[in-house]
């Protein structure tokens, strides 16, 4: 906008950008989102949790948060935002979901920034699709519960691994697989069986990734073997049993239905 007589303009103010950078491979990423990484002019992206061949070919400058802590990232943020950059925050998978965007959001809030998050492919359905099954099997289990054990940070004991079980679905566990023997203890305490299927994949989707399968009576000990410590996901549940042969009404030529 000009000011009087003034040649200039007010730099363009563009919303800041919450962006899932997917579960690791490259290609995961949305197109959506492809696109904003490459126009961004300033990207603050989570470590080593986000694969940086996504950076690879950018033009804008990019900052590790990996030894930043949250002031310091909003001040960054802040920065290129008044200084009208595109601004790229980018998290891991989803960052809907153990993506700590939440406290962000609400410190842009408080400072009037417009800002809108871009969805992610979750490392919980790249770990699905590593393992090729479907989460929920008709008849056996229709829900997906994506939860944590308690650690450092604390889970509503409502929310604990022993109550969740009990449900007996397909469980998605982050964050938890440094703590797998009180993760079994848990999940037989709350109701399912020591031979309940389990798979773990280590980094889901990236070319080092790592898969273990076996039961909650196997899978410590297969964990130990490994010795995988970080970045890994669990899935627990019948969903997992190749012993099930239920299909889906959804082709099945009898099956009435208004839409396929």
């Amino acid at each position: 906008m000009s000011r009087g007589n003034e040649n200039t303009q007010e730099p363009s103010i563009h919303p800041v950008v919450f962006l899932g950078a997917g579960p690791g491979d490259p290609e995961l990423i949305t197109l959506k989102g492809r696109r904003l990484l490459d126009q961004a002019d300033l990207i603050i992206y989570a470590g080593s949790l986000v694969n940086t061949a996504l950076l690879e070919g950018v033009g804008g400058r990019c900052h590790d948060s990996a030894g930043m802590d949250l002031e310091a990232i909003i001040t960054l943020v802040l920065k290129g935002y008044r200084q009208g950059l595109k601004v790229v925050r980018l998290h891991t998978g989803d960052p809907a979901i153990y993506g700590a965007i939440r406290e962000q959001m609400q410190w842009l809030d408080r400072e009037g920034v417009d800002y809108e998050v871009v969805p992610g492919v979750s490392s919980a359905f790249a770990t699905a699709a590593t393992l090729k099954r479907e989460l929920t099997v008709p008849e056996v289990t229709q829900t997906v519960i994506l939860t944590r054990q308690a650690g450092r940070t604390p889970v509503p004991e409502r929310e604990s691994l022993t109550r969740l079980a009990a449900i007996q679905a397909t469980m998605c566990i982050f964050l938890s697989v440094s703590m797998m023997d009180q993760v079994v203890a848990d999940l037989t305490a709350g109701g399912y069986s020591e031979e309940t299927p389990v798979a773990v994949v280590e980094k889901a989707s990236w070319p080092e990734e790592r898969v273990l399968r076996g039961t909650l009576k196997t899978i410590s000990a297969q964990i130990g073997s490994s010795k995988i410590r970080k970045t890994a996901m669990i899935i627990v549940g019948p969903a997992l049993d190749d012993a099930s042969t239920i299909a889906s009404k959804l082709y099945d030529t009898s099956f009435k239905h208004e839409y396929r």
